[in-house]
């Protein structure tokens, strides 16, 4: 993949995080079970006998996309390997919003199902020989995000956990004592995806679980894939936020660095 990509938009997100070292990207299959990903790695190019933190990038209902694939490119600027993610699987193609909808629902439907492909996912990074296994972390946006938060609630053990604008409900709550990894959620003020008392609920379900490490920021202004840049369907309750996804940016960045110190 070059440098530049097919948006304008998405080519000011790359340059917001400075260039301070060259990076590598390369595609990657993987498998489990019968199924084969499609993942695409951002390394940041040196000595590759020196293991480094990973991050695994989880996409959105529209699956592997050129907006994940340069989030990694980002993190991996940042000095981490990052891997973009797939969860619906290498054959899969989505043509359009229904398809995403409907690809989306049979994994929000079947928690066990969106664990274990989130899980396949985090196995091939963790096997990564420049990726040190004992610091990885998993983020996701939208779609993604809300994955993130099913593997937290599968008993997954990771450096960090962050949500950007993920839909926080879940039809299997974590059972009390189930959660071990630190929890970042960053949402939207007028997210219609996640209203107050959807936010409130998920603050009692991290309670109850005994949750040791997690904390939820709140963007005022906000909207659903406030950190998509492109997106501008305000009607719909999503838009993108230049500074909700700036700040947000940050957030994730001093929690990773935490996480992985």
């Amino acid at each position: 993949m070059s440098e530049r990509t097919v948006s304008p938009e998405l080519d000011a997100l790359l340059d917001s995080v400075a260039a301070t070292v060259p990076v590598r990207t390369e595609t990657a299959r993987f498998g489990t079970a019968g199924t084969e990903y499609e993942g695409f790695f951002a390394r940041p190019a040196g000595n590759p006998s020196l293991a480094r933190p990973g991050v695994l990038v989880l996409h959105d209902w529209f699956g592997r996309s050129d907006h994940v694939r340069v989030r990694a490119r980002m993190l991996a600027r940042l000095g981490y390997v990052a891997l973009a993610g797939d969860v619906y699987g290498a054959a899969v193609s989505v043509e359009g919003p229904e398809q995403a909808m409907a690809l989306a629902s049979t994994y929000t439907g079947d928690p066990a199902l969106f664990r274990e492909r989130v899980a396949a996912n985090l196995a091939a990074l963790r096997a990564d020989p420049q990726v040190d296994a004992s610091r990885v972390a998993v983020i996701g946006y939208c779609f993604g995000g809300t994955g993130a938060l099913e593997l937290a609630r599968s008993g997954a053990e990771v450096s960090a956990i962050v949500t950007f604008h993920g839909n926080l409900e879940t039809r299997a709550p974590a059972r009390p004592g189930s959660i071990v990894s630190p929890i970042l959620v960053l949402t939207g003020a007028d997210d219609p995806v996640v209203p107050s008392p959807v936010l409130a609920a998920f603050e009692e379900e991290m309670r109850a679980a005994g949750a040791p490490d997690w904390q939820v920021v709140t963007y005022s202004g906000a909207m659903h894939a406030f950190a998509v840049p492109g997106t501008d369907l305000p009607e719909h309750g999503a838009a993108f936020h230049p500074s909700a996804n700036r700040r947000s940016w940050v957030a994730m960045a001093d929690f990773l660095e935490g996480a992985f110190t």
